[in-house]
């Protein structure tokens, strides 16, 4: 059965992948590390610190996310993925999203011709709800239906 949210959204679009959940927040740079330094091209999680993503393929899935936590290069890793080819379908927070996950959905829809569309403020029931391999569709006006 369809579950259907409504946050804001911080980088209109549409999209449709498999849910990648994180309970726990999504450091960037300690993710993305080893795609963006070995070439990785599935980028692979290299977080050992977070179990629900560690080593999953994160290339093409819908990321369900609390927030962004870690370093000041989060923007430009996120960006810097995007320009790569390596970025999720779309970035799905259930919180407020913080400015630098902010900065580098936006530079990354600016200057580069890939899509990421982004999409905060789901809220805690949508985190509680969606889990890894359902599929989600994320909507231009903040619309996510998770089955």
């Amino acid at each position: 059965m369809a579950k259907v949210f409504k946050g804001r959204p911080v980088v209109p679009g549409k999209a449709t992948a498999k849910a990648l959940v994180s309970h726990g927040g999504f450091n960037t740079l300690a993710s993305y590390q080893k795609s963006l330094l070995f070439g990785d091209k599935t980028a692979k999680c290299s977080d050992q610190n977070n179990p629900d993503l560690y080593g999953q393929p994160m290339v093409g899935t819908a990321l369900c996310l609390p927030q962004t936590i870690g370093s000041t290069t989060g923007g430009l890793v996120l960006f810097s993925a995007t320009a790569m080819g390596r970025q999720p379908a779309c970035l799905l927070f259930s919180e407020p999203i913080d400015s630098l996950a902010a900065a580098g959905a936006i530079l990354s829809e600016v200057w580069t011709d890939a899509s990421m569309p982004t999409v905060d403020s789901l809220g805690a029931e949508f985190l509680d709800y969606v889990q890894t391999g359902m599929t989600v569709t994320v909507d231009e006006d903040g619309t996510v239906t998770v089955e």
